[in-house]
């Protein structure tokens, strides 16, 4: 069983300066609601309440927004606005959230070995605090069913145009099922023409605590940082990995034209924006010619 699920968001944002200078970037809003709210969402809707998130320096926003904020209820509570005090109420009873400071960017790698402490000798699933996944069964629910089933640490995977393999941590294994492969490497961002497949790592894992130990034994790599790559590789070696073919798609917020996209997708699912902002694009795209 999965009970605890870290949350790394220690990252600088320096794709999103200046905005990201005083903001974190998991705090860059999808309309009005915090791209790492969907993510500590999705970890709830899996059925995990006890939260990790891995913060930074500059990173107290985020802190305070899953807390309580009594003068803000008082407040609503005086302008008898129950629908926001019960959202407000909700947001920070929604889960058991922890958190813990990397106190250097040294990598991914790194930043999850800060969780060592909280995890234990339990398994636990790990979800990128930029990455917002929009399917029906939350992804992170597909991958607890895999490890259940298989009983092995699981890597959330989704097919990548070949020719964009050198942009992604790529897998290759022996397929399972329609759906999940046994691996047998991890590569990253490998040239075309050396990638073991189209299948690119997700930013949504289910690891086991021994990973702890393949990050202690992983040298500095990539950007002369600790890439959790490398360490998966050396658990790889050590003990069954799979991997899931996530059903449902992901949204890489670590970018701006992908927040904008992310943000007009967004829009046209909610039930009070689709009509107006539907037709507000069609008279832009005609004015465009």
């Amino acid at each position: 069983m999965i009970r605890k699920a870290v949350i790394p968001a220690a990252g600088l944002g320096t794709r999103f300066l200046p905005a990201t200078k005083s903001m974190p970037k998991e705090m860059l809003p999808i309309i009005d609601i915090p791209t790492i709210q969907y993510v500590v969402q999705e970890a709830v809707d899996s059925g995990i309440d006890d939260i990790l998130i891995i913060s930074g320096k500059g990173k107290r926003a985020i802190e305070d927004h899953f807390d309580r904020n009594f003068e803000l209820e008082a407040r609503l509570e005086e302008k008898e606005d129950q629908a926001w005090f019960n959202e407000m109420r909700r947001l920070s009873d929604m889960a058991n959230v922890h958190f813990v400071r990397q106190k250097e960017a040294n990598g991914l790698g790194d930043a999850i070995y800060y969780a060592r402490h909280h995890v234990g000798d339990e398994p636990f699933a790990v979800l990128l605090g930029d990455t917002i996944m929009d399917s029906v069964i939350p992804v992170t629910r597909q991958l607890v069913d895999t490890y259940e089933q298989y009983g092995g640490s699981v890597i959330g995977v989704e097919t990548v145009p070949h020719d964009k393999v050198n942009r992604y941590g790529i897998v290759g294994g022996k397929a399972l099922s329609d759906t999940i492969l046994q691996l047998d490497t991890l590569i990253e961002k490998p040239a075309p023409e050396n990638a073991p497949s189209d299948l690119a790592i997700a930013g949504r894992y289910i690891l086991s605590p021994e990973i702890f130990d393949a990050i202690e034994n992983t040298p500095k790599g990539k950007n002369n940082e600790i890439q959790l790559t490398d360490s998966m590789l050396l658990l790889l070696k050590r003990e069954n990995f799979f991997a899931h073919l996530i059903e449902g798609k992901r949204h890489d917020i670590g970018n701006k034209l992908d927040f904008l996209k992310t943000t007009v997708e967004f829009a046209l699912k909610r039930k009070e924006f689709a009509a107006p902002f539907r037709e507000f694009l069609k008279d832009i795209l005609k004015a465009e010619g």
